[in-house]
């Protein structure tokens, strides 16, 4: 008989491996999903996005994401020109602005809100399908079930993360405006000046990969933990929990490596000559 500890880690392997076989099976399904369940994927991205009485409580996640991003880039006007006042660079607030906001705080919030308001709904429901013996029956009557169930969601969200971090983007823009020009006084002119003069379209474009990378994290790790969900509503409320906790971390060290990638250890502004 193995030792427990040695038992512990075992169990903790092949979990591990079950959830990235189910990742690789998911994602070579997706080009069946688009020949035979496009009907279905676009209804996901309309409860995603607007939600829906059996997914999304309320205004769906277009909201969330907006009332997210907006309070979260507030804090970066403020501090970031109170920080900056106190070297007496209060003007240049702009540029953090640009940076701050679009590197990094729309592809999180965006993603942060899909895994909280979206992610879970998945794993809940896909785990009340699976102690229900729904997905048995699926699989019954010949229906594959993981790509219908977990590759449709992908796509889904994959869709639905674009508009979600646009709306973030813009979010993130006002609010920060608003709390540099209109509350601290700043001239409107000198912060739109710094803010263009760093903003380039290959930041918004790594900033929206970044967004879309992390909402392909989220699905597949949500779905996964409701696909082999276990031991009635109970084990489907920690696999929930669960599944939230590993996407967060998962999102976190993403979106360390994807900077790194994109924009170097020590990134440049060209636009400033640094």
């Amino acid at each position: 008989m193995a030792p427990p500890r040695l038992s512990s880690i075992v169990d903790v392997l092949a979990a591990v491996g079950l959830h990235f076989t189910c990742y690789l099976r998911a994602i070579a399904a997706i080009p069946h999903v688009l020949r035979r369940y496009r009907r279905d994927v676009a209804r996901l991205v309309g409860e995603i996005s607007l939600g829906s009485a059996s997914l999304l409580a309320g205004g769906g996640t277009i909201g969330v994401v907006f009332a997210m991003s907006f309070v979260s880039s507030t804090q970066v006007g403020l501090e970031g020109h109170r920080g900056l006042e106190l070297l007496g660079l209060s003007p240049m607030t702009g540029l953090a602005a640009a940076l701050v906001n679009t590197r990094e705080i729309a592809p999180l919030v965006a993603s942060i809100a899909l895994a909280a308001k979206v992610g879970t709904g998945f794993t809940a429901q896909l785990g009340a399908m699976r102690i229900a013996e729904e997905i048995d029956a699926l699989e019954a009557m010949s229906v594959r079930s993981l790509p219908y169930l977990v590759s449709t969601r992908m796509v889904a969200a994959f869709l639905s993360v674009i508009p979600l971090y646009l709306v973030g983007l813009f979010a993130s823009y006002l609010a920060t405006g608003v709390a540099v020009v209109s509350i601290n006084g700043v001239s409107e002119g000198t912060y739109n000046y710094y803010f263009r003069l760093v903003l380039t379209p290959e930041d918004v474009l790594f900033s929206l990969l970044k967004a879309v990378a992390f909402a392909v994290v989220v699905t597949l790790v949500h779905c996964a933990y409701g696909y082999y969900a276990a031991g009635g509503p109970e084990g489907v409320g920690k696999a929930a929990g669960r599944a939230l906790r590993t996407s967060i971390v998962a999102i976190t060290v993403a979106d360390v490596l994807l900077s790194i990638a994109f924009w170097g250890v020590r990134p440049t502004l060209p636009a400033l000559g640094m």
